[in-house]
């Protein structure tokens, strides 16, 4: 990788390394672009950006529009859309009834305060239900109710429970047979009573789910390579465009999702417009993809996977960015800093190390969190198919997690512009002629990664 002299905010050209017009790019990326493009984003008009909802919908407009202002061909089978359907499965209001009780007190839920989804009636009686917020083994979930209490995706929980409550209501009807159904309970009074309660006890009677169906969009456009020999090989710049959507009750009902993953997705759509403008472009191909249903199970991702708009043996790359815009984390404030996911796994990390040094950025292995969240983002869905992938991220834990308070105010704009010209300097190398990463096969968390690319090549 070409090195770089920086001095305060003007990146200089040392002799043999960036290109002027590589480094144009970088610098037509600009903090008040991306604050203007996610105050959009995540703003209440769009209500959370649940899969799917209205909010989806027009995030999926906002960033088609932004790709074709940046000159992006359409890569998608609609313009820039990729189209999936969705199967929606909604609790039958007919007949519900839920109880809990505990300590002498009981509570009747309402069914517009929880969603129980199922193939067949339920019908409980007294049945004991524990909260959870880490995995338990067979023996304390046998014969009970498990309310999941946890941060982030869904844990593994033994098969032994009566039920699990979670919160999401769709699936991909593609891989229908081995879905998994997520229950919610919203009632803020019965949560607390089970989570103060050693003798918590719920009885429900609930209808088999009712279904609809509803097309939700990943969102793609490609910047063609210049090279005639690798313009038909390509790199991924990824982000998933959805958030979480909505609770029931609040005085702020809206979880606006602007760190998880707005920053993500405006850094896509920034670093787009900055490449777009070069001349030449890179010599491979660089498709931007942002994807639906991520925080429901990876869906928008895993529909990419089985119905990829560039051949996956060609494609030599895909960077995923997740929650690059708060530097506030828990682990104390990270600024001018990022990580990946998996970051052993392949040379894409090489690259971005060197990417970094380009722009002032420490790319760092977080031992805590690096391995532990390769599956928990969009990355994986393309690496269980041979493609490198990992997640760029700058805080794994922030304030406001999955929370109503994630604002677009409380984003480091300078600090996001800074890590998305560090972003796009790797890009400019992976979409280079240098040779295409490849995974670690000396890594034993890797290997099953590096078997399915020599499969797909």
């Amino acid at each position: 990788m070409r090195s770089l002299v920086i001095f305060a905010a003007t990146l200089t050209l040392a002799a043999g390394q960036l290109t002027p017009d590589e480094q144009a790019a970088l610098q037509r990326i600009s903090p008040d672009s991306l604050r203007g493009n996610l105050s959009f984003l995540s703003s209440d008009l769009l209500e959370g950006r649940a899969t799917p909802s209205r909010g989806l919908d027009l995030a999926a407009e906002f960033i088609a529009s932004r790709f074709r202002a940046a000159g992006l061909e359409p890569a998608g089978d609609d313009g820039y859309f990729q189209t999936a359907a969705l199967t929606i499965r909604e609790q039958n209001p007919s007949g519900f009834e839920m109880t809990v009780a505990a300590g002498g007190r009981a509570i009747k839920v309402p069914a517009a305060e929880s969603s129980i989804l199922t193939d067949k009636a339920i019908s409980l009686e007294n049945v004991p239900v524990i909260a959870a917020d880490h995995e338990i083994s067979a023996d304390q979930a046998a014969g009970k109710v498990i309310l999941w209490t946890g941060r982030g995706h869904r844990p593994n929980l033994p098969g032994s429970a009566v039920l699990v409550l979670f919160a999401a209501s769709v699936f991909d009807p593609e891989t229908r047979s081995s879905r998994a159904f997520f229950n919610t309970l919203a009632s803020a009074d019965a949560i607390a009573l089970i989570k103060g309660a050693k003798d918590a006890r719920m009885s429900l009677r609930v209808e088999a789910s009712l279904e609809h169906s509803a097309k939700v969009r990943n969102v793609a456009g490609i910047l063609r390579g210049s090279d005639p020999a690798l313009r038909d090989t390509y790199v991924m710049l990824t982000a998933h465009y959805d958030h979480v959507g909505m609770r029931e009750t609040g005085e702020d009902r809206i979880y606006n999702g602007a760190n998880d993953d707005g920053s993500g997705t405006v850094s896509v759509i920034e670093i787009a417009n900055a490449l777009a403008a070069m001349n030449p472009r890179p010599k491979r191909s660089i498709l931007f993809v942002t994807f639906f249903g991520e925080e429901i199970g990876l869906v928008g991702s895993r529909y990419y996977g089985r119905h990829p708009l560039e051949p996956l043996a060609k494609t030599v790359a895909d960077l995923n960015l997740e929650q690059v815009g708060r530097t506030d984390d828990s682990e104390g404030p990270q600024q001018g800093t990022a990580t990946l996911t998996g970051f052993d796994f392949s040379d894409v990390t090489k690259v971005l190390i060197e990417a970094g040094k380009l722009t002032g950025v420490k790319v760092y292995k977080n031992e805590k969190a690096s391995d532990a969240y390769f599956a928990r983002s969009d990355n994986q869905a393309l690496a269980d198919l041979g493609v490198p992938a990992h997640t760029l991220c700058v805080a794994f834990d922030y304030p406001d997690y999955h929370g109503v308070g994630d604002e677009w105010p409380k984003i480091d704009y300078a600090n996001m512009a800074k890590i998305d010209r560090m972003v796009a300097a790797g890009l400019i190398e992976l979409a280079s002629d240098a040779a295409p990463p490849k995974w670690n096969e000396q890594n034993s968390a890797a290997s099953k990664y590096a078997a399915a690319a020599k499969k797909l090549r």
